[in-house]
């Protein structure tokens, strides 16, 4: 049997995996992260800030400008990092980029009382993507109200948006809990008592409301709420794996910010080796044909034990 987790027993998450996993992980330096990349899966640096975030705004940019009438096109967001957004309402507006045939799918939302939370919600994801980036494009250059497709507990448009036009490529960040979007780990119950699910079972889960593990739940508190995690709603809606598989690339931006120096190394080490593992969600995307890993080479940081 596995272990239980050592900061939420009633819960998978990464602490079930072997110990050599999570030895060898944490043994690894920057410049063994450079020698990770293998076909269908690319490990990329940035030196500044300015060039990290530059680079993600342009994968905006260069999606956009596929689509057209007959083929529509678009991008998947997240709101972590959100640095680039307003960077992309600025390239947009500089290059007078149309985008009447662009599409943008939001990550994720939060959910309340059965209900996803409104933009007026100071936690609201769709409210965050207006603010820094759609508000700001020019009104003559903004795509449709209907291309923007925001999750919503009543899925069935937002499920049907996918196949309305291709998506480019899926940006995201990841968690402490080793998620893209929300896609976090189960509850250790049920089937999933002595197991987590297999990576085949969880690559068929599609968008849906989800249960948040307690590691998202402070992350999300320290990045978002000062700490304040009673604030901090305990269920989301998520992009799913089966939407995930529809996007052409999935690009993982990695600033150093949301998960920390061993969570870093520990998903592109499991990619890399093809160890997917739904404990560790992120690591499911070993099996996706085109996978990409942005860092920001100051904030790979170290797995040094140190005390200060």
């Amino acid at each position: 049997m596995r272990p239980l987790s050592k900061v939420a027993p009633a819960w998978w998450d990464y602490t079930t995996l072997d110990r050599a996993i999570l030895d060898e992980a944490a043994r690894l330096t920057p410049g063994d992260l450079c020698t990770l990349s293998r076909p269908g899966f690319q490990v990329v640096f940035y030196d500044t800030l300015e060039d990290f975030y530059l680079a993600e705004a342009l994968e905006y940019v260069a999606a956009w400008r596929q689509a057209t009438p007959e083929a529509p096109a678009g991008i998947c967001g997240p709101i972590g990092p959100t640095e680039q957004l307003p960077l992309v309402a600025r390239l947009v507006n500089a290059l007078d980029l149309d985008l009447r045939h662009a599409h943008f799918w939001a990550m994720d939302e939060w959910v309340i009382a059965g209900k996803e939370v409104t933009a007026d919600h100071p936690l609201s994801f769709r409210r965050a993507d207006m603010a820094l980036c759609f508000d700001r494009i020019r009104p003559d250059l903004r795509m449709p109200p209907e291309n923007l497709h925001f999750p919503a507990v009543d899925l069935t448009e937002f499920k049907a948006s996918w196949d309305a036009a291709r998506c480019i490529v899926m940006q995201g960040g990841q968690g402490e809990v080793k998620h893209w979007a929300f896609n976090d780990p189960v509850r250790r119950e049920g089937p999933y008592k002595d197991a987590p699910p297999t990576p085949e079972e969880y690559r068929k889960l599609e968008t849906r409301v989800v249960d948040l593990h307690p590691i998202t739940l402070i992350q999300n508190a320290r990045t978002s709420g000062g700490g304040v995690v009673q604030n901090v709603p305990g269920q989301a809606l998520t992009v799913g794996p089966a939407e995930t598989w529809k996007a052409e690339k999935v690009s993982i931006w990695q600033a150093g910010t949301h998960d920390n120096p061993f969570g870093m190394r520990l998903t592109t080490l499991m990619i890399s080796r093809h160890w997917p593992d739904s404990a560790v969600p992120m690591s499911l995307l070993a099996d996706h044909p085109n996978v990409q890993f942005n860092f920001y080479r100051g904030g790979i940081g170290s797995c040094e034990a140190e005390m200060h």
